[in-house]
């Protein structure tokens, strides 16, 4: 299954592409100027890609409650469910661009946000947190099969 992993942001959106191999991998964000065109980007993606599922980010606040920018993700994901009639998941992304920064940091790599490659490693791991937790879910022994 090709799955789209996106880090929402309201002027950036990280995209990240997965399938049935269960490794997820940065793709070049989507960063034109109008919300039109960032979706037309998403569309193309999801075209080229052949993309059966989308997988979003989900900010909670560090207590698990939903802030202000949780609820303005609901509404993109609402908009990506009307626009492309696939499925959503959401996974938590706390923490996801600071430890992607921090990633940079370990390396001295510098790099430009506004270029979105920061949003875009943000999505492959919250990509990746699905895939894993799909191979985990694969991988279960059923409790009638598992030796005594």
């Amino acid at each position: 299954m090709n799955v789209l992993g996106i880090d929402y942001g309201e002027k950036r959106i990280g995209l990240s592409f997965g399938d049935s191999l269960g490794l997820a991998v940065p793709i070049t964000a989507a960063v034109e100027p109008s919300e039109s065109d960032r979706f037309a980007r998403i569309q193309s993606v999801i075209r080229a890609r052949r993309i059966e599922r989308l997988v979003v980010g989900m900010p909670y606040n560090m207590d698990g409650s939903s802030g202000f920018k949780a609820k303005e993700v609901d509404g993109f994901i609402e908009q990506l469910k009307a626009r492309f009639q696939l499925p959503v998941s959401i996974v938590d992304e706390r923490l996801t661009s600071h430890q992607v920064e921090q990633q940079l940091r370990v390396q001295n790599r510098k790099v430009d946000r506004r270029s979105g490659e920061i949003d875009s490693r943000a999505a492959a791991l919250i990509l990746q947190d699905y895939l894993d937790q799909q191979l985990g879910q694969s991988l279960e022994i059923p409790e009638d099969d598992r030796e005594p």
